[in-house]
């Protein structure tokens, strides 16, 4: 009788799982199609191009990465140096792998961080990431109290101390400089103490890829508790301006704030991608606000900052205590973040610029803006001065502006230039002399033509031409006129058996051929504003005229590429 009722019990159990998988498919295998691509892989940490800076000689660090197969993973194996960190040869996801792995004794120094994911059919996929551990930051400009570079961390390098997060920030992927920034998300800021931080003097300095959503933000505070009380600290905002953004410095001296509002001066166009740097100052008489090196806005600040109850900065949103008008988290992207003790010159600002100069086109070798000296922000050097050449009104900011007898020399041996250069600028003519060198290479010896190059105008500005060495003689171009009273583009190309010259993206005249290649035999140094000192004969001296915005690079542009530049 009892096994009857176990034989009924379980038929009864059988009834019960067929009702339960009635209506479900059965599970039936696929094939997995052909295996047509090699494994994908995405490293999240480090980045190529980070820097690590602590203060402990060896350290651990977090190896964060994704290997994806469109059929199956066979093995991943990392590598630090050559070295095997990990091997993985088993998968839960047999199409995707995500690993997060401790290497723990990092030490100072270049290293490189070696990805190989192999598939089932043995092809294989190898990604290397090149960093750097360094010694702590030392501050490189005079005053700089704090860096940071936002470079995978929120440390603040020169204390090696961390900032707090509020909300969920994210990290860019891309910088300014040292392959990484902040990312802003709704709801979430920094904030970091401001002791030893303030004094009577204060500045800050930083640059932005600006979003116009939302269309007002907090960008840098420090206020006291209460929301929108402004007779302490500072507050460094954005606000919608007829599309674009504005930015506006509020600071307070104790029993009242001053304001610091450029109007148009002041606006960024938004959404570009380009980075923006902007930087304030505060003195005990004065502030400023200045927009990639030039001045937005300034004016005296009776009675100098009170910083009472000021406790901590806020980065990237006004909250805790700027909400009041909704200027609340910035959602934009921000990169290397500094403060200084000091009131920051005009001077100062775009020697901070020049120093995270990164070349903007391809092949870019030489950049010199004028903006505050004669350096090349490439190459970190600044121009041998010949005479009493100035800085005058440019097309953007500052020009060279040539004198009498008067030019700039450049090394050109750390430049690269080969069989193919070209070299563009902004030009403004002065045709008193009527015949000047403009920019120009040559060898030891006066007029001597079969290397480097030159470039220059006769006849007022009815005639610019140019002329290269070819070591066994040398090729010209007749060019052309151009305006003797307005701004205009100039660039000169060489390379693949031709040279010409483009005014405002357009050539003068067809490009003039030539058989062989440039040659750059014993061209020591470019001449800025003359034919001195090597290309003299035909009186093509010292050029009076402005030029502004020299750029130089080791490969021949087209025209479309000239056009752009042009445009930007």
């Amino acid at each position: 009788m009892r096994t009857f009722k176990n034989i009924i019990a379980a038929i009864a159990m059988m009834g019960v799982v067929g009702a339960c998988n009635e209506g479900i498919d059965p599970i039936r295998a696929i094939a997995p199609g052909p295996d047509e691509t090699s494994p994908v892989i995405t490293v999240t940490y480090p980045l190529e191009g980070t820097e690590i800076k602590v203060a402990e000689t060896v350290v651990p660090i977090n190896i964060k990465f994704e290997v994806t197969d469109d059929i199956e993973i066979k093995s991943i194996v990392v590598k630090m140096d050559g070295n095997n960190v990990a091997t993985f040869n088993e998968f839960l996801d047999y199409r995707r792998a995500v690993k997060d792995i401790v290497y723990p004794n990092l030490t100072t120094g270049t290293h490189v961080l070696t990805i190989e994911a192999t598939d089932m059919e043995n092809k294989v996929t190898t990604k290397n990431i090149n960093f750097e551990k360094t010694p702590p930051y030392i501050p490189v400009f005079a005053g700089e109290t704090f860096y940071m570079p936002f470079d995978g961390i929120y440390t603040e390098l020169i204390t090696i101390s961390n900032a707090t997060v509020v909300g969920m920030p994210q990290f860019a992927g891309e910088g300014k400089r040292g392959g990484n920034a902040y990312k802003g998300a709704t709801g979430a800021y920094l904030s970091y103490p401001t002791a030893g931080l303030t004094g009577t003097e204060f500045s800050a300095s930083f640059w932005m890829k600006v979003n116009s959503t939302p269309d007002r933000a907090g960008v840098l505070v420090a206020g006291p508790p209460g929301i929108n009380t402004r007779t302490q600290g500072f507050r460094f905002f954005r606000e919608n301006a007829g599309g674009k953004q504005r930015f506006k410095l509020n600071v307070g001296n104790g029993t009242s704030d001053f304001w610091f509002d450029g109007g148009v001066n002041a606006d960024v166009v938004p959404n570009t991608g380009e980075w923006v740097h902007l930087a304030f100052s505060i003195s005990a008489t004065n502030a400023a606000v200045y927009i990639n090196g030039q001045v937005a806005s300034q004016g005296p600040l009776t009675g100098g900052i009170n910083w009472t109850g000021c406790d901590v900065f806020s980065i990237m949103s006004g909250a805790p205590r700027f909400t009041e008008w909704n200027h609340n988290s910035d959602l934009s992207y921000m990169d290397e973040l500094r403060f200084f003790n000091k009131a920051l010159t005009q001077a100062d600002v775009l020697a901070i610029i020049g120093s995270d100069y990164s070349p903007k086109y391809d092949g870019e070798v030489f950049y010199m803006p004028f903006d505050a000296d004669y350096g090349d922000l490439v190459g970190g050097s600044n121009a041998t001065v010949v005479g009493t050449p100035s800085l005058d009104t440019g097309k953007k900011g500052k020009a060279f502006k040539g004198a009498t007898d008067s030019y700039l020399t450049y090394p050109i041996a750390d430049l690269g230039l080969g069989n193919a250069f070209s070299i563009s600028f902004w030009y403004k003519a002065n045709i008193t002399p009527d015949r000047a060198g403009i920019l120009t290479v040559g060898p030891p010896g006066i007029n001597t033509r079969t290397s480097g190059f030159r470039l220059f105008r006769e006849n007022g500005a009815n005639v610019v031409k140019s002329n290269v060495g070819i070591g066994t003689g040398d090729s010209w171009n007749d060019g052309g006129a151009i305006s003797a009273t307005d701004w205009v583009f100039v660039t000169m190309v060489a390379g693949g058996g031709s040279h010409g010259i483009y005014v405002n993206g357009t050539l003068l005249r067809a490009e003039s051929t030539f058989t062989g290649n440039l040659s750059w035999a014993d061209c020591e140094f470019i001449s800025i504003g003359s034919g001195a000192p090597r290309f003299t004969e035909w009186g093509h001296l010292s050029d009076n005229s402005l030029i502004d915005e020299i750029r130089i690079f080791n490969r021949k542009l087209s025209q479309a590429e000239i056009q752009q530049m042009m445009n930007d």
